[in-house]
This record gives structure tokens, sequence and C-alpha cells, in this order.
């Protein structure tokens, strides 16, 4: 069975880093939970990798980083969680919404997501307070807006790659990749000049991996002049982290007041997860010790 990967790196001397990710699996299984269209599929998916990506070099198990895309266009908002490791989780909030493809035959990202709007990025690293930075859209196609986020917003100058392909006829994911290739301090020119050499190589690796190629004998050939070293790999996966505690603090987090009309009005509550569309069931009685609980914290019935 595939399994995803993560392959992280060094170039030219080590004045480079790399992150890679074959994440054909975790992108289908986010097509299925939301029943995605196929332009949904390849604007969230692209996200989904680059999330994925980023929180696989985060330090601490306990680290996650938050990406929201909100552009122009019809998708809404487009919300990634990552998590150590490389998992991810993710939604669009107009997720069935399908364009016409392009003059070339390709899916139409720009026009879904908009070419204006905000790419944000919220880095919570057990600190008193996240890293939340923020750049605007330059494009919608979000490679592109993800570079620009690192070089405006973290002085990181990035090169992004982000690719998800799929079957013309019934949307099905074949291969999804993406590349970040990020200087270290005191990078110097000609490895930087190293890199944009091989450049014309880089789109090549989603079609590869749809290919049947493998995440590594891909690295191997486009990094070939580049001394590539491979220093970590993880298993990403599209997987959620919701639980029934996490809503039951949702619901008591409302108040008193409001806890108390649920109950007289409907009895009852089902919340669903954004992430992974769970559905979870609450009755009068556990609505009830809910409520108890909201009003020992210090909840009240009063206007």
């Amino acid at each position: 069975m595939h399994k995803d990967l993560i392959i992280h790196g060094m170039l030219a001397d080590r004045a480079l880093r790399f992150a890679a990710i074959d994440g054909t699996e975790l992108v289908r299984e986010a097509q299925h939970t939301h029943h995605l269209s196929r332009v949904a599929t390849a604007a969230l998916g692209r996200q989904l990798l680059m999330t994925s990506m980023i929180s696989s070099l985060q330090k601490n198990e306990t680290d996650t980083v938050t990406t929201v895309i909100a552009g122009n266009g019809p998708s809404g908002n487009l919300v990634c969680v990552g998590r150590n490791g490389g998992t991810v989780k993710g939604y669009a909030t107009e997720p069935d919404v399908e364009l016409p493809l392009r003059a070339d035959g390709k899916l139409d990202v720009r026009g879904y997501v908009g070419t204006s709007g905000k790419l944000t990025m919220i880095r919570d690293l057990g600190m008193k307070e996240p890293y939340v930075g923020m750049c605007n859209l330059i494009s919608g196609e979000i490679a592109e807006d993800f570079a620009q986020y690192f070089t405006a917003s973290e002085q990181q100058p990035s090169i992004v790659y982000l690719g998800v392909h799929e079957n013309a006829a019934d949307g099905f994911v074949t291969g999804a990749g993406g590349l970040l290739i990020q200087t270290m301090p005191n990078c110097p020119d000609e490895a930087i000049e190293r890199v944009m050499a091989i450049a014309d190589r880089i789109p090549k690796l989603g079609t590869r991996l749809a290919d049947g190629e493998s995440l590594e004998a891909i690295l191997n050939d486009i990094f070939r002049d580049l001394d590539a070293e491979f220093t970590n790999r993880s298993h990403p996966a599209f997987l959620c982290d919701c639980s029934r505690e996490r809503l039951e603090r949702a619901l008591i987090s409302i108040g008193a007041k409001e806890l108390k009309e649920l109950i007289e009005q409907d009895g009852k509550a089902e919340l669903t997860c954004q992430f992974c569309r769970k559905a979870y069931q609450f009755d009068k009685a556990a609505l009830e010790a809910l409520l108890s609980e909201a009003t020992d914290n210090g909840g009240t019935d009063e206007e």
C-alpha cells in the first residue's frame, strides 16, 4: 500500500535546507472526507501539502501550524492545521464549487481562490502567545503565495512547488507532492545560483509521483548536482485530533445562559467537526451535566 512520505535534507554544502513531500494519500483522504470538487481538491490539496511540510519542521510534539487562505474567489476560507511529523487536517468552506477548466486545460485554482486577499500563518510553539504572520495573496495559485509569505513575513527566501494531479475522467488523485527549499544563514550567492540552475526540474515532481516514481528517487535525480543529504524522514497523514471532550469544552464555553436555552428549546445538540465531518451527539442529560459544570465555573443564566 502507498504510504505518504516527507524527506528533509540539506543542499549545496549545507547552504540550503529542503523539505519534500509525497502526500498523495492525504490529499485523497481530504477529497473523500469533504467531497471536494476537482478544483477544490487541487487548491486545498496544495495547502495541505505546504502545511504538512512546515509542521514537520517544528521541534516539539505539541507545536502546531495553522494556515488560512482567505481570497476573493468562491472558495471561501481554506484552513489547514499541521502537527508534529506532518500530520495535517483541513477544510474549505465552499468544497463543492466547480469551475470550467482554463484555456490550457488545467484546473482554475486561481479563479477558485481569487487573486487578492490574505494568507495567514499561526505558529503555536507553546509560548505565551502564538506567532502570527500575514501577507497579501499575489496569485491565488498557493505555491507562489507561500513563497511570497516566507520572503515578506519571515525574511526567508524560498522556492516552493506544490502540485496535485487528478484523473481527467473522475478526479481521482493520482499524485500529490511538494518541495520547499530555503536558504540557511549566510548562504552564499553561489549556492543560490546552483539551485536556480536546476529549477526547471522541480515542476516535474508531481507528474513523476503520479507516474509511480518514489519520492526519494525523484529527489536524487532533481538534486543530482547539489550534493544532497537526506537527514530525516517522516510519514504524514490527513488525520483529525478532534474529540468529544474538546466539543464538551466548546459547549461549556458558550455559557450557562445559552446552554439553558439550548436545553429548553431543543433538548439535544449535534456538533460536527469542520475538519473531519464527524458528528457528536449530546442528549438532554449530557447537556444538563455540561450546564451544571458551566454554572460551577462561574456562569450565570441572568441577563
